[in-house]
């Protein structure tokens, strides 16, 4: 018989078939993604075609990049373009750094029946459907409707301009209307992050005379770090997927000029508007949309690991 070599370890294959109910949950999400995910990557290939309904999408003419060209050469592009980055980063520079804060401040608070009451308060934004928050932003600042509205009419007899009009209050109101739905929401996987830190770097920072600002400074926040820089590369894939729906039901004539971003273009092309019907422009628009935020998230990947060491890969 042969002996075992000492230190050497032996790794026993686990029969899949002891784990088949395990296996049968991973079923309905292993459809549901190659259903609604990969299988709708074959009509990619309608970007590269001048797609007519009546000769579908193999019996229409091949007319390659033109599509793409048409888009880059329209003079919606620019426009196009410059709305969606400064949404995009404006939501991210703001969004981003504020559940963070949260955290670190609701995580050195000591009573733990205010820490619960608060977290639940500030998580209940998220549950909002989009139409009702456009709702509530109505309801509070329209210039005649709203309790803004009325306030200032009471006070000087007369009704304010219409903020929703102006293209500059469209963006703050998109931006701080998701900070105030979503950071606490957004805030849950820092603290949870922070929770795994160990009470004894706690104990020995204040046996050196730290505060508790320095302690949150020195000890919670290098923790997370990890989890931040994470979370700040897949924010990254997200940089040109705006609201659809909440851009869209915000939007109006004296607010396109900052509201018209790539999404609510393409439902213009593809389904409504005066482009609508352009199934192969409106495909190849989406397909650059994409292949940017694919790029992007290559590129701040690859900018994380050199400087932070963490990395999606």
């Amino acid at each position: 018989m042969k002996k075992k070599k000492a230190g050497s370890a032996v790794i026993k294959k686990r029969d899949p078939r002891k784990d088949w109910d395990l296996y049968l949950f991973l079923l309905l999400p292993m459809i549901y993604i190659i259903v609604f995910k990969y299988l709708p990557m074959g009509g990619l290939v309608v970007a590269f075609k001048n797609y007519k309904v009546r000769q579908g999408i193999w019996g229409s003419d091949w007319v390659g990049i033109d599509q793409f060209v048409r888009f880059f050469e329209s003079y919606m592009f620019k426009d196009i373009m410059v709305n969606t980055f400064v949404l995009s980063f404006y939501s991210i520079l703001v969004s981003f750094p504020i559940p963070v804060i949260f955290a670190l401040t609701i995580n050195s608070v000591q009573n733990k029946r205010f820490k619960k009451v608060t977290q639940t308060i500030v998580n209940m934004p998220h549950f909002i459907s989009t139409v009702v928050l456009v709702g509530v932003l109505m309801m509070i600042f329209h210039n005649r409707q709203g309790i803004y509205g009325n306030i200032v009419h009471m006070i000087t007899g007369e009704y304010p301009a219409d903020l929703f009009a102006s293209p500059e209050a469209f963006r703050h109101f998109y931006v701080w209307s998701a900070v105030w739905q979503n950071f606490g929401w957004d805030s849950i996987i820092y603290t949870a992050a922070l929770s795994s830190v160990d009470p004894s770097y706690h104990e020995a920072a204040q046996m050196d005379g730290a505060s508790r600002f320095k302690r949150v400074i020195h000890v919670d926040l290098p923790t997370i770090i990890p989890t931040i820089v994470t979370m700040l590369i897949l924010k990254m894939g997200h940089v040109l997927t705006l609201g659809f729906e909440k851009i869209f039901l915000m939007q109006n004539p004296l607010n396109i000029s900052a509201s018209q971003v790539v999404s609510t273009y393409v439902y213009e092309m593809g389904i409504a508007g005066d482009g609508a019907g352009n199934f192969s422009y409106a495909t190849a628009i989406g397909m650059f949309n994409n292949v940017i935020q694919f790029i992007l998230v290559v590129i701040v990947n690859k900018i994380s690991k050199k400087v932070s060491e963490t990395s999606l890969w």
